[in-house]
């Protein structure tokens, strides 16, 4: 098991940004490294999303939603992985998850609430 902590969710302003933060602070380095970490969302009534994913060596993909808009970075050695969000629309809004890519057997955390309203 990979136990991921999600933190930085918050009430934002159309338009706005936010930084979530992906920790895991009982991981040993090589328990964390080989993992490809994903963010995901799940809106109210719909289906959890992937929207952007990152391995140990830098290969990043994001969903559509988010592109030029998301930035996804790993700290390896922090055993972090932030997701910046920038111009931020009420679409976006959602409990924020991180977990492994593919998620297989490992748990889900209780994630971050990002609310973005006016």
């Amino acid at each position: 098991q990979v136990r991921l902590v999600e933190s930085g969710g918050g009430l934002v302003q159309p338009g706005g940004s936010l930084r979530l933060s992906c920790a895991c602070p009982r991981c040993i380095l090589s328990t964390f490294n080989p993992h490809v970490i994903g963010w995901y969302r799940q809106a109210t009534g719909k289906q959890r999303e992937l929207v952007a994913a990152v391995s140990y060596d830098g290969k990043i993909n994001y969903a559509e939603s988010v592109k030029g808009r998301f930035t996804i970075s790993r700290h390896n050695s922090r055993k972090t992985v932030y997701l910046q969000m920038a111009s931020l629309n009420p679409e976006d809004t959602a409990v924020y998850y991180c977990n492994t890519v593919p998620v297989g057997t490992n748990s889900w955390g209780q994630g971050t609430q990002v609310t973005v309203s006016s």
